[in-house]
């Protein structure tokens, strides 16, 4: 199974505790996990279901610089991480 985690600050708008989802591709797993928590896909996603502008996703601690795709596959173990990131100045 992935294991895949919303950090505090986008759970703090809807909670989501970490999900194990199956291996597929990172579109995938983050659909999956998702389900867990259906609101929160506004947050990550825009109304392209691409990821937003100011979300990182991490798969085993490398940020994923893709955002329209998300065809990476990922295995058993693998370990995602969502984040909403920070601006400013």
């Amino acid at each position: 199974m992935v294991t895949v985690e919303f950090a505090a600050s986008l759970r703090r708008h809807v909670e989501c505790a970490p999900q194990s989802v199956a291996p597929g591709t990172l579109r995938d797993v983050l659909e999956g996990a998702l389900r867990a928590a259906p609101a929160l896909a506004h947050y990550v996603f825009d109304d392209q279901r691409a990821v937003r502008k100011h979300v990182a996703v991490f798969v085993n601690g490398r940020m994923v610089p893709e955002r329209v795709k998300l065809n990476q596959s990922l295995g058993a173990g693998d370990r995602v991480l969502v984040i909403q990131a920070l601006t400013g100045g």
